[in-house]
C-alpha cells in the first residue's frame, strides 16, 4: 500500500499526540499510533498484495455467504483495549468482525478486539507482526489471530484459551487448518502459496 505523509510531517520531530490529534492529522495516510507515536504503514510487495487479495477474498466470501458479520482491509484502525494505561491502534492486514461484535465502531475506527486479525508478513514487518503484534492481540483479547509470511511460505494460526493466552493452533506450510472463530471454515494453507483459481477453492468451501 502507499503511504501519503506530508514532507512537513515526515521532516517534523516526533511529538506525543492524542489519540484524537493522530485522527484529525493522518485521516487521508495509513499510519498507526502507539503510545502517543504515529508510525507510518509502508508500501508492500506484489507477493504480500497477491496473498492479501486472496485470504481476503475467501474469507469475505465465507462470511458473506453464512451473513457471519463483516471482513476488512486497510484502511482500518482498529484501537486496542490494553491494560497499564498503554495505547495503541493498529492498521491489520485483514479484520473479521462478526456480528456480536459490531456495535464497536466509531466514525473513523473501530474501538475493541476484532474477532480475528491477520497479519501477512513482509521481511521488515516479521518481528513487529510476529512478536509485538502477537502480544498486543493477545493482550487485547482478540480470539484468533493468523500470521502468514508469503517469502518463507509458512503460516502460524493461533488461538486464545481459557487462560487468555495464545496457543498454536496449526503452523506450517502445508495441511489443513480450521478456524475456531469461523464455525466451519477450513483452509489448505498450500493455497496461501499456490494461489489455485479461487473459483474452484470457493467450490470446495461449498460457496459456488
Amino acid at each position: 500500500m502507499e503511504q501519503v505523509i506530508s514532507t512537513e510531517a515526515r521532516a517534523a520531530p516526533q511529538e506525543p499526540r492524542t489519540f484524537g490529534e493522530f485522527l484529525q492529522q493522518y485521516d487521508d495516510a495509513h499510519a498507526e499510533w502507539v503510545n502517543g507515536e504515529v508510525a507510518p504503514v509502508m508500501p508492500v510487495s506484489v507477493v504480500h498484495q497477491r496473498s492479501s487479495r486472496f485470504l481476503y477474498t475467501l474469507l469475505s466470501n465465507w462470511v458473506d455467504y453464512h451473513t457471519l458479520g463483516e471482513v476488512y482491509h486497510p484502511p482500518l484502525l482498529v484501537k486496542l483495549p490494553l491494560p497499564e494505561g498503554r495505547e495503541v491502534a493498529r492498521e491489520p492486514d485483514i479484520v473479521v468482525i462478526l456480528n456480536s461484535n459490531a456495535g464497536r465502531f466509531e466514525a473513523q475506527y473501530f474501538d475493541g478486539a476484532p474477532d480475528l486479525i491477520v497479519e501477512i508478513v513482509s521481511p521488515a514487518s516479521r518481528h513487529t507482526d510476529r512478536f509485538v503484534k502477537f502480544e498486543e492481540y493477545e493482550t487485547a483479547g482478540v480470539p484468533e489471530y493468523w500470521v502468514v509470511d508469503p517469502d518463507r511460505r509458512y503460516a502460524e494460526f493461533f488461538q486464545r484459551d481459557g487462560g487468555g493466552l495464545y496457543r498454536v493452533a496449526f503452523s506450517g506450510s502445508e495441511g489443513v487448518y480450521r478456524s475456531r472463530v469461523l464455525d466451519g471454515f477450513w483452509l489448505e494453507v498450500d493455497w496461501l502459496w499456490s494461489r489455485p483459481p479461487l473459483w474452484s477453492v470457493l467450490k470446495q468451501l461449498g460457496l459456488a
